[in-house]
């Protein structure tokens, strides 16, 4: 193969449209634009979402709530799901992560009493609730706050 022997891909490439060249182009007289009407008139286009002054959507529908763009994502842990964990071990995000309890760490982890805990864990997150951190220390574990 040659540069002299390449050509586009067939279909790739197409004549502009010429519009407003007479009635024998196919796109002559009103060039497409059918007859009149605000879509007709230069300058005539209307902005996503107007309805032709008719309330729109977006304002007609009531809001609630509110979304602060502040607030932190916090994932909540139970202590039965650190059970899974060997005794003596060392918990923390990564350690979670590989566990397959967490995916993501997001803005941090906040360790809940739900279930019982069995194993002698040193767990490390970035907060605790005042159960489960008793919890942890009657098994025997350690609990340090990130």
């Amino acid at each position: 193969m040659n540069l002299h022997e390449l050509s586009p891909a067939k279909g790739s490439k197409k004549d502009t449209k010429r519009i407003g060249r007479g009635h024998g182009s196919g796109q002559g007289k009103t060039a497409g634009k059918g007859h009149k009407g605000q879509k007709a008139r230069s300058g005539g286009s209307i902005r996503p979402g107007f309805e032709g002054g008719q309330m729109p959507l977006q304002r007609r529908i009531p809001k609630r709530g509110f979304n602060n763009i502040f607030a932190k994502k916090i994932i909540a842990i139970n202590v039965a799901a650190l059970n899974v964990f060997e005794d003596g071990s060392e918990v923390d995000t990564t350690a979670l992560k590989n566990a397959g309890i967490i995916k993501k760490e997001y803005d941090g982890i906040k360790i809940l009493s739900n279930g019982n805990l069995t194993k002698k864990l040193i767990v490390k997150a970035s907060a605790f609730s005042d159960a489960a951190k008793q919890k942890i220390e009657e098994a025997g574990g350690k609990v340090e706050v990130i």
